[in-house]
């Protein structure tokens, strides 16, 4: 088999300005992905207010996470999201761990010894993980997110883990042409950053500056970590030291930044047009995705 992928409040008018078929050439395409869905019961309610919007909105799942049947439950209720899977090998909580899907006796080499995968990708891979136990895991919270009835449209990668060397990189595009999904980053995005340590306070200032001095050239892709600042996400803590503190305030600041007025409105400009992975899907199609070029 040869793989695709081996190679270098908003509600009504959002659901009319995007649903035009057309393809308008003019406008810069913006790609709104909204990350580790699933991952608790406050990052679920923000993501169900983002997609009470109307937006198109890309939204990643996690799989391996607790939270993640009443994702499922959520995603399936709305048409103006496109899912992913947010393939995840790293469990970076000092309050709140997870573990492999395929269950830890299946894939030793990629949990410690409780049977939780590692908190950063430094302690994974210090452990020398097997490649086909990482492919065993990938392979087994892509199927289970496919069991539970959600259309899956793309695959990205949690902290970065899963795409830590060019070996591992080369499983998750194996496992995207076999089921048929796309890539993040396999397309034309440009990842448009700069909030991620902004104080909370600023943080919408900072998304607003970052939007409206897009340039056209390629998709434009804004990764967001939605969340309530509730005592559930604020009792977590980072076990990576380069993380900023306060989380729940950071993830809070980003969501409603996101759902604001004034971003909601800047969304409306005639300039831009909102995308999600299941237009790319349709309108570029999967053999179009290329390896980003690596640094």
């Amino acid at each position: 088999m040869k793989y695709l992928l081996l190679f270098p409040c908003f509600f009504f008018s959002f659901a009319s300005s995007f649903a035009q078929s057309n393809k308008p050439v003019d406008k810069i395409p913006v790609l709104i992905r909204c990350d580790d869905i699933g991952m608790c019961h406050a990052v679920n309610v923000a993501a169900k207010e983002v997609l009470e919007t109307g937006m198109p909105v890309s939204m990643s799942v996690m799989v391996a996470c607790p939270w993640f049947t009443e994702a499922v439950e959520l995603l399936k209720k709305y048409s103006n999201v496109s899912v992913g899977v947010h393939l995840t090998l790293n469990a970076e909580w000092k309050q709140y761990r997870w573990g492999p899907v395929a269950g830890s006796q299946a894939v030793p080499s990629l949990v410690d010894s409780f049977g939780n995968f590692f908190p950063s990708r430094a302690l994974l891979f210090g452990n020398n993980p097997k490649l086909s136990e990482i492919e065993t895991e990938l392979r087994a919270q892509i199927e289970k997110a496919l069991h539970t009835g959600l259309k899956i449209d793309y695959i990205d990668y949690h902290m970065g883990a899963p795409v830590q060397t060019l070996e591992t990189r080369a499983i998750i595009e194996k496992l995207a042409a076999q089921y048929k999904l796309a890539v993040s980053r396999y397309y034309d995005e440009v990842d448009v950053e700069g909030w991620y340590f902004t104080p909370p306070a600023e943080k919408k200032d900072s998304m607003l500056t970052k939007l409206r001095a897009l340039k056209p050239g390629g998709t434009k892709l804004f990764v967001i970590h939605v969340g309530l600042d509730t005592p559930e996400m604020n009792a977590l803590e980072d076990l990576n030291p380069f993380g900023p503190k306060e989380m729940s305030k950071h993830r809070n600041a980003e969501f409603r930044s996101l759902v604001s007025p004034q971003f909601q409105q800047l969304l409306h400009d005639p300039k831009y047009r909102l995308v999600t992975y299941h237009m790319l899907n349709e309108e570029k199609g999967l053999n179009t995705m290329r390896r980003p070029v690596l640094n």
